[in-house]
């Protein structure tokens, strides 16, 4: 599966902020909107970096009691893991792996235009091993005749 199939899964909807933001302000909007990942921008399409929950636990390990109050820039992640809408998903869970992270930018040329998560992997490979199981099972029952 290419990474363009899951993309038309999702919302089109790309949620940013801006460096200038608090991280309090982006883990209100993270609660908000019910995610933990955000990419950040001025303008549309745009990747200066990106925040995730993680990087706010590093920057308040780091900081203390500093650090919601700190800008986005400040406490961004500048090494973005990235793939193209026309990669395979096994060579994006490769990525997760090795980078260790849980969220890959999907990039045409050097704009963004989407973002894949761990749990879109999941998602899929999970919908991917139910629908194999409902085909063994007719296989087996002979109820899939073609």
């Amino acid at each position: 599966m290419h990474v363009c199939q899951i993309l038309k899964t999702k919302s089109p909807e790309l949620i940013s902020v801006t460096p200038d933001q608090t991280m309090v302000e982006v883990l209100r909007l993270f609660r908000e909107n019910n995610i933990g990942f955000v990419v950040v921008s001025r303008l549309p399409g745009e990747c200066l970096g990106t925040l995730s929950e993680r990087d706010c636990c590093n920057a308040v390990a780091e900081y203390g009691t500093d650090a919601p109050i700190m800008r986005v820039s400040d406490i961004m992640n500048r090494s973005v893991a990235t793939c193209s809408a026309q990669d395979f998903l096994p060579f994006v869970m490769a990525i997760m792996t090795q980078r260790r992270t849980r969220h890959v930018l999907v990039m045409d040329g050097d704009t963004t235009v989407g973002v894949v998560s761990i749990g879109d992997v999941v998602k899929h490979r999970l919908d991917e091993s139910l629908r194999n199981e409902q085909a063994l099972h007719e296989y087996i029952s002979g109820t899939n005749h073609h």
